[in-house]
């Protein structure tokens, strides 16, 4: 794996010894070669009591593969969620947040929660699967809010106060503890809320749909190519991803759409949002470098490689 921000690096040519993870396809440990990165201290003594449990230093970490990426909504600090846990990248350094997770899928809430799902790692206390976990302390700790040791959430995503799901069949909550089943014409790749609305997205192998009462009905969507990955830049700009990897974006809420020529490549993870001055910015994961495109891909910018 190339690397990844090398100012990042603890010490060149370092490999962490890390803790046996289990993960999506089994037990995982870093890989001589690969890059490391330095990882964030223990949560304060006040966060102690959560289900997580941090020794007081970790060794450096290589990261394998990045499941999904966001913006902090506060700080606007990137975000990765990984095979190894949370990464976030501040001051142009990139470090690991909290315990060693198998963050399978993962949503920041507006008001800066913390959404995940996915396998624990040997560090922590947390069932397998984790079931929904959540964050209030930017990723330090987390706690099991429901379904741990039933719920593997290969989608995830959060909008209007409403969090949805998909671990085989897709679910709904509104209280992060009791949850409401509903019927969707196909499995999704992906799922997309909008932040205020709550409008969804879900790209699956039989189209592009979308939901306007938390998934309880489904209408079909027409974007210009077939959807991969969707995200919300806000609550009537919506982004896809395509098979060629191009981008089209939608600003009426998914109605109508421009295809963009020029294609990013195969991408894994997706985040849109409009930045102080209103320009959409779209970051995308594309094998195991991270982008940013202010104009919908016809030029880019590496965040992270």
């Amino acid at each position: 794996m190339r690397r990844l921000q090398r100012d990042a690096l603890v010490a060149a040519g370092i490999v962490a010894a890390l803790a046996t993870l289990s993960a999506c396809a089994g037990s995982v440990t870093p890989q001589p070669g690969r890059a490391t990165f330095s990882t964030m201290t223990s949560a304060p003594a006040a966060e102690q009591g959560s289900s997580t449990r941090l020794p007081t230093a970790q060794p450096p970490i290589a990261i394998t593969h990045i499941h999904a990426v966001a913006r902090h909504p506060r700080t606007g600090d990137l975000l990765l969620a990984t095979h190894e846990g949370l990464f976030r990248q501040i001051d142009g350094q990139l470090r690991q947040t909290g315990p060693v997770i198998d963050l399978m899928s993962f949503a920041v809430a507006s008001d800066g929660t913390f959404y995940a799902s996915g396998h624990p790692g040997t560090e922590t206390d947390l069932p397998q699967p984790v079931g929904l976990i959540t964050s209030t302390d930017g990723g330090a700790t987390w706690q099991v809010a429901s379904r741990g040791g039933q719920s593997d959430f290969h989608a995830l995503t959060v909008g209007a106060g409403t969090v949805t799901g998909f671990d085989g069949a897709l679910r709904t909550t509104t209280d992060n503890t009791t949850w409401t089943q509903h019927t969707i014409p196909a499995p999704p790749r992906d799922l997309a809320a909008a932040p205020r609305t709550g409008t969804l997205l879900a790209t699956t192998s039989r189209g592009l749909f979308t939901s306007t009462d938390n998934g309880t009905t489904w209408t079909t969507l027409s974007p210009p190519e077939v959807a991969v990955l969707a995200a919300w830049a806000d609550d009537s700009t919506a982004v896809i991803v395509t098979t060629t990897g191009r981008l089209a974006t939608s600003t009426d809420s998914g109605r109508t759409w421009t295809l963009h020529p020029k294609s990013i490549g195969a991408a894994e993870a997706l985040h849109a949002q409009r930045s102080p001055d209103g320009q959409l910015e779209i970051i995308a994961v594309v094998g195991d470098t991270v982008i940013r495109t202010m104009d919908a891909g016809a030029s880019t910018q590496i965040l992270v490689q």
